[in-house]
């Protein structure tokens, strides 16, 4: 099988290292990858938004399956593009992509199967969103720009000022360019997060082991969002039971009221959910794989990614069975200096190879490429670092013996990676509100 993966992040090489361990694999191409793809596929140079190139190649090189890493080319309708010319894609398609798309759309799907959210109000006019921020009392609240802004388009508030100032950004300020024309204001949740991921074929969907991240540059959950500094896989107390549930009041009602708009979705869903005391709600969904849950939980995978995604995209998950090992993984994320405000590139990269010869660890790259004979940063979250281990105390000891191997100018990581999981695995940290039977 000849195989073409877009995108050129994180996420993106965990998805062909993964690919370049399965025997379905003739050939991996990566466009544009980046300085690790370029080890285990071969790199295209060409721009995961470059739709009219990604098709003349995929055509040219007889291209058995693609599948789309990052989310814009899936919201402006790359698969539908690669469907129409009798190609084969994992990836949903543009009007299913709208479920991260437009946040106003997936409120409205979610409303439409019953499923579980924080209640909100759409706005398209400044005067109105106003209006709505004076007239309110139950802060903190939620300000979502409807459309893609890089990750940068959800703002909590903490009072009336902090939702006046996240309107004047939408609106007035433009911060988020046409992803902020419309904006809704959302109930503020409280709990604990899960990431779920499930392959889906239109049909059938099958979940991935659950995960959870780290959004915050500092330790302690303190300083500004990030795209994520770290995750691990499984969730202690977020087991089978809670899995199935998830999958019969979210997954399923989400893709069935789909289906009922006349659309199918094949790909991966990402379901962004949230454990409050009144149980299980969801807080956004993306229409492909998370970064960084990603790399913590393919390295727990023992059965064929590729097989998997084959059969999703050709609508044949029915009876699909997902295999994992026993072993705990911890990814902690290597990031520039001054992201996430910034980046910076061209700093050199050593102690690469150091760090992926321990047992057990695995190197992703994210933001590198490749000058002379040197990898270089490139971006903003530059490397993660995934270890499996018996129990996540040895997990995560062993992934931050790696990160130690690895030293560039500037190098930012979170120290607390995982550091609750080690308590909630012994029985000295509950990661859910009391009651919660997961």
């Amino acid at each position: 099988m000849r195989v073409l993966v877009v995108g050129g992040g994180g996420r993106e090489h965990a998805l062909v290292h993964s690919f370049a361990q399965s025997p379905l694999a003739d050939r991996i191409f990566c466009a544009p990858g980046n300085a690790g793809t370029a080890a285990e596929s071969d790199n295209i140079p060409i721009a995961a938004d470059d739709l009219p190139a990604l098709l003349d190649f995929a055509s040219r090189e007889e291209v058995d399956l693609t599948v789309i890493g990052p989310e814009a080319p899936l919201v402006v309708g790359l698969t539908d593009l690669f469907e129409e010319h009798g190609l084969a894609v994992f990836g949903p398609n543009k009007e299913a992509s709208q479920l991260e798309g437009s946040k106003v759309f997936a409120k409205e799907i979610m409303a439409a199967g019953g499923v579980p959210t924080g209640a909100y109000r759409r706005h398209d006019r400044l005067e109105s969103a106003i209006a709505d921020v004076e007239g309110r009392d139950d802060y903190p609240l939620v300000v979502k720009a409807d459309g893609l802004a890089a990750g940068k388009g959800v703002l909590i508030c903490r009072d009336k000022a902090d939702a006046l100032e996240a309107v004047h950004a939408c609106f007035v300020a433009r911060e988020f360019g046409d992803a902020g024309d419309v904006l809704i204001t959302e109930e503020y949740l409280t709990g604990s997060e899960v990431s779920l991921l499930v392959l889906c074929d239109g049909s059938a969907a099958v979940p991935l082991a659950p995960a959870q991240d780290y959004k915050r540059i500092f330790a302690g959950d303190q300083g500004p969002n990030t795209g994520g500094m770290g995750s691990y896989c499984p969730v202690p107390g977020f087991e089978q039971k809670a899995i199935d549930a998830a999958m019969e009041h979210v997954v399923e009602p989400v893709v069935t009221a789909l289906r009922k708009r006349g659309v199918t979705y094949r790909g991966v869903l990402y379901a962004g959910l949230i454990v409050t005391e009144a149980g299980v709600k969801v807080l956004e969904f993306n229409c492909r794989f998370g970064d960084p849950e990603t790399q913590a939980v393919l390295p727990r995978l023992d059965s064929d990614l590729l097989e998997h995604c084959a059969a999703a995209a050709n609508g044949e998950l029915g009876g699909t069975k997902v295999l994992w090992k026993p072993q705990d993984c911890v990814t902690v994320v290597l990031a520039s200096a001054g992201y996430p405000a910034s980046s910076h590139k061209g700093d050199v990269i050593s102690g690469l190879t150091e760090a992926a010869a321990l047992d057990d660890v695995t190197v992703y790259h994210a933001g590198t490429a490749l000058q002379g004979g040197d990898v270089v940063t490139a971006g903003g979250r530059v490397l993660a670092v995934s270890a499996l281990g018996d129990g996540f105390a040895a997990a995560r000891e062993r992934a931050y013996q790696g990160v130690g191997k690895i030293t560039f100018d500037g190098m930012q990581i979170r120290p607390d990676i995982a550091e609750r999981a080690v308590k909630a695995r012994a029985g000295e940290l509950d990661l859910f509100p009391a009651g919660f039977a997961g």
